[in-house]
């Protein structure tokens, strides 16, 4: 299926970034897959010389274990056996750099001295992928529900660290902010397509939000005209198709993909928070109702 491209006319206002800035968040804007997310951001990365694409993502930023995808735009297998050594996980970008860090920074090879003093093991493996094409690259730093997400997007390719830099200089901007808007269009998408992934039905939807709202075995089955024994059967299946372990979980899951509102944004309540540059002054309300006066 041919992809959509954005035909929105941009307003004078909205030129003042790099070209091919814009044009890559205008097709964001066309996106409805996380699939879309992914091939755009990819073909940006070729667009400037830097077609091998690293997207890492995990669920819980103290526990890089929890990882939700990786994605690569380049056969990565020969790094499977590597990274089940831990001088060589430990070192990843991920590991030791993103998960702490919000910095873009320069990889590979050949900003090897610009790095922490590595291990030889990781070492090698940096050499092995410059003998792949990865010399030279861009790591960008992501971030979700501040924490407990966080992911990675590196844009790399065969330069020596003079061309690298060109590239920077050039669309380093573009690069750092299109990974920023690609990742959490991308994990938008890839919320809303759980249910599809993981073959849920729309009754097991329906069990979902009951047990989210807080009701007991008793509520959902009087509800749901079924019985205790026929209601404890579909809520098994559900969390075997879903990976959960209990109700606490079951609740967490249907706020964070939308069928429940997020407690901590309370539509009936606004904060204002004035504060004027040396003259100490400050006013805060905390109710819709209640507006900042106007001076």
């Amino acid at each position: 299926m041919p992809q959509q491209r954005s035909d929105r006319n941009l307003l004078g206002a909205e030129t003042y970034t790099p070209k091919l800035l814009h044009r890559f968040l205008l097709d964001m804007e066309t996106t409805e897959r996380s699939v879309q997310v992914w091939e755009r951001l990819v073909e940006l990365g070729r667009s400037v010389g830097l077609p091998f694409i690293d997207f890492i993502a995990a669920s819980s930023y103290s526990d890089w274990r929890r990882t939700q995808f990786i994605r690569t735009s380049y056969d990565s297998t020969w790094l499977n056996e590597l990274n089940k050594e831990p001088d060589i996980q430990k070192w990843s970008y991920f590991r030791s750099h993103a998960l702490h860090h919000l910095t873009p920074i320069v990889i590979g090879e050949e900003f090897i001295e610009d790095y922490h003093d590595l291990p030889q093991r990781r070492r090698d493996v940096l050499r092995m992928a410059a003998e792949r094409g990865i010399r030279a690259g861009l790591s960008v730093p992501l971030r979700l529900h501040a924490p407990p997400q966080a992911a990675l997007i590196t844009f790399s390719g065969d330069h020596s660290r003079a061309d690298m830099m060109a590239i920077l200089q050039e669309h380093g901007w573009t690069l750092n902010v299109a990974a920023m808007v690609a990742h959490q269009r991308y994990m938008t998408h890839f919320t809303d397509e759980f249910y599809e992934r993981n073959e849920i039905t729309e009754k097991q939807r329906e069990l979902l939000q009951m047990v989210g709202r807080g009701l007991q075995d008793k509520q959902i089955a009087a509800e749901l005209g079924i019985s205790i024994s026929a209601l404890r059967q579909r809520m098994h299946s559900l969390m075997v198709k879903a990976e959960l372990r209990n109700r606490a979980e079951i609740a967490a899951l249907a706020m964070c993909t939308g069928l429940l509102p997020d407690p901590q944004f309370d539509p009936d309540t606004i904060d204002f928070l004035i504060e004027m540059d040396g003259a100490g002054t400050r006013m805060q309300s905390l109710s819709a109702q209640t507006t900042p006066s106007k001076k």
